[in-house]
């Protein structure tokens, strides 16, 4: 086929379905998408429910994903006759004599370790029947000298007797496929070598530590251990942020009236494994391994912990922040209150030329602030100019700020910078206002029944009252032409004029909408003399306030969108008796090194594309998404969503004004730029955020609840008993509920026990 793209020597290929002989390279994307499938899932799920030899498992089989680890075709079809070798073979172990897969593999990488032999593996997983365990490795260079198939076969007896293991694989075809599993069902890989495109010469096996999962790293051995089933208690020596499961677990249920009784133990058991998996990557083999029993049967807590983890993700639970942070280490416990650690990040020592020139004039201890609040004002100077960000929406450099800090900590100091920067755009004001003011007396001096000349056309008036009021708002962003509005308050609760009435909160709507792409805001008014208009907003703006009004001022808003949509800045505290800062002078000399990034803002025109810019974006865009896996913050990751936005504009700014220019600075100052705001972020806001989401969650428990969302596309009567019982209702209605939702064409009863949802 046309499209076809050959798999070259090293790297793993793929079929379609186990029916197809058509075969394609898998990078690492690919295999992502496949490992990450539901219909991979949900295959899966259904084979470890059916005999293994059944013609029903066969069946199933074939429905999935083919994944060949021992070769690529150079023809692009499965068989022997084009097989080209990829270096790598596979373990089979199916007959695990009654011990799970993943005990299986805990005991095996121990004598990996031992043995120096870790190197070779690069992946673990459990087979699609959920029963056995396959292991992928580098055929070692010792058998290089044998052929494909020997090599295959003698690598296998190797390993095999290296482990004490018996592989029950017993072909040597190179066209042989390993049916996919889903990601769940992947105890250790992918390692990128198999993603490598590789020479003969090079797939040698030479001892080093396993990388890390995904990864190319080094971890320590116990990080190669994976937590396993046990069915006493809490398995001892498993840790989370230095803290031992069993002390969670124990001050959980200190904190939370004690130990289980008898005839609440599965409402109470549900309830810590949904606290716990947002700590154990809601994994619920991992889950298995820490949970206590209580009494409770092997399949009741798989059934129960299944429950708890198809329920909807939501952030970290408030109070098992709290018993973390009780039992961590002091600087463990800081860094996750925080989100990014106790003090703000340092601002780099070299900087874009524009923000040195900036921040000059500037004491130190209030650079930082400086250097975020004068975008806003840059930004304004901008006219019709767009950037296209890595979701392929463009943007106009939309920018707000706010310098949230203590009473006394110097907030004025952004005052001159943005004076300075602003004096062209004031001076093409004073001129307009001045037109609008002779014809507001022109029409004064006539009387009512005199004809009246008509607004004048063309008054641009960039710079705006901040305590305007709605209809005085809407009038300029009509008028203004596409420019941008921009105003620097004071106080932020200046923007309450903006709120439309005594109860209003039209300003935390103007503060969105200003920085989304293609918005539309206005009145219609039906007296002649009122302001009837339609405009999208482009309003950039700088406010200053202490931090705690900051925090009664967004408070009501939390979660609505003002926070993560406007950049916010600090000043840190100074000790007490320290020596005032003291200040450079703005002066003629200042004003004309500025004056070029000025004018090359003001003669942007059009999209404006910035590579680099885009391609750090991506990046960040994954550390963000990294550090959120990391620190389990559903509030830092939504944060980061739009702080990644700011940030790049930031750098497209910094490029215009660099006369088109990337910088190794203009990209460090990027990077800092975002961490920064995220730290103010989640300092000022994070913990409020947290609780207003667990509020909003607990709101949601005491009303009425769709029990069919709560539950997994495919579940059995335990499933729903859970569920019921989380919800406060006894099981005795579970089986009339399951009936009415089958004969509601809602469900699809499968066996006696088991149900599937019907997609609508």
């Amino acid at each position: 086929m046309s499209n076809f793209k050959h798999a070259s020597n090293g790297m793993i290929s793929f079929c379609k379905n186990g029916r197809s002989a058509q075969v394609l390279a898998c990078p690492l994307e690919k295999f992502n998408e496949i490992v990450d499938s539901p219909q991979v899932a949900q295959t899966c799920r259904l084979l470890a429910k059916v005999d293994h030899d059944s013609d029903e498992a066969k069946r199933l089989k074939q429905q999935l994903p083919l994944l060949m680890f021992m070769a690529n075709y150079s023809d692009g079809h499965r068989h022997a006759e084009s097989a080209v070798p990829t270096g790598m073979a596979y373990l089979d172990l199916d007959e695990l004599n009654g011990e799970h897969p993943r005990e299986a593999w805990q005991r095996i990488v121990q004598v990996l370790l031992m043995k120096e032999l870790e190197n070779l593996v690069v992946l673990v997983h459990v087979s699609c029947s959920g029963k056995g365990l396959r292991i992928v490795y580098i055929i070692p260079s010792q058998f290089s000298h044998l052929s494909p198939t020997e090599q295959i076969d003698q690598s296998k007896q190797w390993l095999a007797a290296q482990l004490g293991v018996e592989d029950d694989s017993k072909t040597k075809d190179l066209a042989r496929g390993s049916f996919a599993v889903p990601r769940d069902y992947i105890i250790y890989g992918p390692d990128k070598r198999m993603f490598e495109k590789r020479t003969p010469q090079q797939q040698l096996w030479t001892p080093s530590p396993l990388p890390l999962k995904g990864e190319g790293g080094h971890p320590q051995p116990e990080e190669l251990s994976t937590p396993l089933p046990h069915r006493e208690g809490p398995e001892e020596g498993l840790l989370f942020k230095g803290v031992a499961y069993k002390d969670i677990i124990a001050e959980w249920f200190r904190r939370t009236g004690g130990e289980p009784q008898k005839g609440e133990r599965n409402d109470r058991l549900h309830r810590l494994a949904a606290h716990l998996r947002y700590i154990t990557d809601n994994n619920e083999q991992t889950l298995l391994s820490i949970m206590p029993r209580y009494g409770l049967s092997e399949e009741e807590m798989r059934g129960l912990i299944h429950s708890a983890c198809s329920a909807r993700f939501y952030s970290m639970p408030r109070q098992l922040q709290e018993i973390i942070g009780s039992l961590a280490p002091k600087e463990v416990a800081t860094a996750r209150e925080t989100g990014l650690g106790s003090t703000p990040p340092p601002m780099p020592k070299r900087l874009p030329a524009l923000i040195k020139l900036l921040t000059s004039k500037t004491p130190d201890i209030y650079k930082p602030a400086v250097a975020h609040a004068v975008f806003p004002s840059l930004a304004a100077h901008l006219w019709k100019v767009r950037f296209r960000y890595i979701d392929n929406v463009e943007h106009e450099a939309t920018l707000m700020n706010v310098l949230m800090a203590g009473t006394g900590a110097g907030k004025d100091c952004i005052s001159q910078p943005i004076n300075r920067i602003m004096a062209d755009i004031r001076l093409r004001d004073a001129e307009n206002l001045k037109r609008e003011a002779e014809w507001k007396r022109e029409v004064n001096s006539k009387g009512s029944n005199k004809d009246k000349r008509q607004r004048p056309e063309g008054l641009v008036i960039q710079e705006v009252d901040p305590d305007m009021t709605n209809p005085a708002f809407v009038m300029r962003m009509a008028e203004a032409d596409e420019h941008f509005l921009y105003t620097k308050m004071n106080e932020i609760d200046q923007f309450d004029a903006l709120r439309g009435s005594a109860r209003g909160s039209q300003q935390f709507q103007i503060m969105c909408l200003a920085f989304d792409p293609d918005n539309r805001y206005g009145q219609t008014r039906v007296g002649t003399q009122s302001v009837t208009e339609k405009v999208c907003i482009r309003f950039n703006w700088n406010a200053a306030t202490t931090i705690q009004k900051g925090q009664r001022y967004f408070s009501r808003v939390l979660t609505d969108g003002p926070i993560s949509r406007i950049n916010f800045c600090t000043i840190p505290e100074r000790e007490i008796g320290a020596d005032m800062p003291v200040y450079g002078t703005y002066d003629a000399q200042f004003d004309e090194e500025l004056r070029p990034y000025i004018e090359r803002l003001t003669r942007a025109s059009g999209l404006v594309d910035c590579p680099q810019a885009f391609r750090l974006a991506k990046k960040l865009k994954d550390e963000c998404a990294e550090f959120s896996r990391l620190s389990q913050s559903r509030v830092y990751e939504n944060l980061s969503f739009r702080a990644n936005v700011i940030a790049w504009l930031k750098g497209c700014v910094l490029y215009i004004c660099n006369d088109y220019r990337w910088s190794k600075e203009i990209e460090d100052f990027v990077r800092w730029s975002l961490k920064y705001d995220l730290w103010c972020k989640m300092q000022f806001f994070g913990a409020a955020i947290e609780a207003a989401n667990q509020e909003g969650e607990h709101s949601q428990k005491r009303g009425p609840r769709n029990l069919l969302e709560l539950l997994p596309d495919e579940f059995n009567v335990h499933d729903a008993d859970i569920v019921r019982q989380a919800n406060g209702m006894d099981t005795r209605g579970t089986r009339n509920m399951l009936s009415q939702w089958v004969h509601r064409g809602y469900l699809l009863q499968m066996t006696d026990d088991s149900f599937v949802k019907v997609k609508k």
